[in-house]
C-alpha cells in the first residue's frame, strides 16, 4: 500500500514538474515574441531620419529597404534546417543577440551601402529568430492542448507598439537617436540571456534525418502565398507608415512613429483575445472578416486626407490583420509528416517574400504614381486572400 502511495505522489510531482516547466517555457517564448517585435519596430521611427541623412528619394529608399527581407528570406531555409538538428531554444538566441547588437548600427550608416549591409544582417536575425520562436510556441501549444499562438504574436504586437514609441520617446525625453537605440538594444539583450534557458529544450521536438533544403510545395507553398500578401501588408506599414505620415499628413518627425504604434495597439488587442475569437469563429472566418477588414483599413487610410483618418485606417489594418497570421501559422504547424520547424521555414520564407518585394514595390509604385497608390493596392491584394480562403477550415 505503502509502494502505491509513493507511486501516485511520484506521479504527481512528475506531472507537477511538466506543467511547470512548459508554464516557464511558455512565459519566455512570449518574452522572445516581445524582443523580435521591440526589434523590428523600434526600426520604422529611423525611417524618416536614414532617408534624409542620407538624401534618399522614395525609389532609393525602396531598394535599400529591400536588404532587410532580403536578409530574412536567405537565412530562413537554413534557419529550418539548423533548428531541426541544433533546437530552436539555441537558435532563438544567436537570432535575437544578432537583432539586438545590429539594431544602433543601423543609424551609423553613413551610406546606402552600408545601410544596405547592416540591414541585410538585422534582416537575417529578425528572419531566423521568427522561425525559431514560432516552432517554440507550436511546441508550447502542443503540450498545452489548446490554441494560445494568437497570444505569443500578440506579444509581438506589444513590442511593435513599445518600440516604435519608445525611440521617439527616448529622443523627445533629449537623448540622441543613437544612444536611444543603444538603451533598446541593451534591454532586448538582458531579456534574451536571461529568458532562453527556460524555453523547451531540443530534446522536446519533432525532429526529421537528413532534412534539406526544399522549395515549400503543397499546403506549405498555399499558406506561404497567403502569408506573402499578409506579411506584405504588416510590412508596408512598418516600413512606409513613418514616411507617409511625415511626408503626406504633414506630421513631426519625432510622432512620425505613432501610425505603426496604431495598428500595434490595435493588433496587440486582438491578438491577446484573438485565441477565444478563433475558437468561436473558427479559423476560415477570421481569415475571411479580418483581411476584409484590413483591406477596408488600407483604402481609408489613403484616400481620406485627414490625419485622424490615416490613423483610423492603420487601427482598422491592425484589427483585421491581427490573428491572421496565427490561424495560418497553427495550420502550418500541424501538417502532418512535416516537423513544424521544417513547414514553418517554408510558410515564411514566402510569407517575408512580402517583407522583401513590398518596399521595394511600394517605393517604386510611388516614385511613378504615389504612396498612396502604392498603399492603396496592399488593400486590394488582401481582399484577394479574403475570398481565397474563405472556403478553408
Amino acid at each position: 500500500m505503502q509502494i502505491c502511495i509513493n507511486s501516485q505522489n511520484s506521479f504527481n510531482l512528475t506531472n507537477m514538474s511538466e506543467q511547470l516547466k512548459v508554464s516557464a517555457a511558455r512565459r519566455a517564448t512570449l518574452l522572445i515574441f516581445l524582443v523580435c517585435g521591440i526589434g523590428l519596430s523600434s526600426w520604422a521611427p529611423m525611417v524618416p531620419f536614414a532617408k534624409i541623412r542620407l538624401g534618399l528619394n522614395e525609389a532609393d529608399l525602396g531598394v535599400v529597404l529591400l536588404s532587410l527581407g532580403a536578409g530574412a528570406i536567405i537565412t530562413m531555409p537554413l534557419s529550418g534546417v539548423l533548428i531541426n538538428k541544433y533546437g530552436s531554444r539555441i537558435i532563438a538566441l544567436v537570432a535575437a543577440l544578432v537583432i539586438a547588437l545590429l539594431l544602433p548600427l543601423l543609424l551609423l550608416a553613413t551610406s546606402a551601402v552600408q545601410l544596405a549591409v547592416a540591414l541585410f544582417i538585422f534582416g537575417a536575425g529578425i528572419g531566423t529568430v521568427d522561425v525559431a520562436m514560432n516552432a517554440q510556441a507550436v511546441l508550447v501549444q502542443e503540450k498545452y492542448g489548446t490554441h494560445i499562438m494568437s497570444s505569443f504574436h500578440g506579444l509581438f504586437s506589444v513590442g511593435g507598439l513599445l518600440g516604435s514609441i519608445g525611440l521617439g520617446f527616448l529622443i523627445k525625453a533629449g537623448l540622441s537617436p543613437t544612444v536611444a537605440a543603444v538603451s533598446i538594444s541593451a534591454l532586448l539583450v538582458i531579456i534574451t540571456v536571461t529568458q532562453f534557458k527556460k524555453l523547451l529544450p531540443h530534446s522536446d521536438e519533432a525532429k526529421m534525418e537528413g532534412t534539406s533544403l526544399a522549395l515549400p510545395k503543397g499546403p506549405v507553398l498555399f499558406l506561404g502565398v497567403m502569408c506573402f500578401i499578409i506579411f506584405l501588408a504588416e510590412g508596408s506599414l512598418l516600413d512606409w507608415s513613418a514616411v507617409f505620415l511625415q511626408f503626406s499628413r504633414n506630421f513631426d518627425p519625432s510622432l512620425s512613429g505613432v501610425g505603426y504604434a496604431a495598428f500595434s495597439v490595435a493588433m496587440a488587442i486582438m491578438r491577446l483575445t484573438g485565441d477565444g475569437i478563433i475558437h468561436r469563429l473558427g479559423p476560415a472566418k477570421v481569415v475571411l472578416y479580418g483581411t476584409l477588414l484590413a483591406g477596408t483599413g488600407f483604402l481609408i487610410a489613403v484616400t481620406l486626407p485627414w490625419a485622424a483618418a490615416a490613423l483610423v485606417g492603420f487601427v482598422l489594418v491592425g484589427l483585421g490583420a491581427a490573428n491572421v497570421v496565427p490561424v495560418f501559422f497553427t495550420a502550418a504547424g500541424r501538417i502532418p509528416n512535416i516537423p513544424p520547424s521544417i513547414a514553418l521555414s517554408g510558410v515564411t520564407i514566402l510569407g517575408y517574400s512580402g517583407q522583401l518585394a513590398g518596399p521595394a514595390l511600394i517605393g517604386i509604385i510611388a516614385e511613378f504614381t504615389s504612396l498612396s497608390i502604392a498603399l492603396g493596392l496592399v488593400g486590394f491584394l488582401l481582399f484577394v486572400v479574403a475570398f481565397t480562403y474563405r472556403h478553408r477550415d
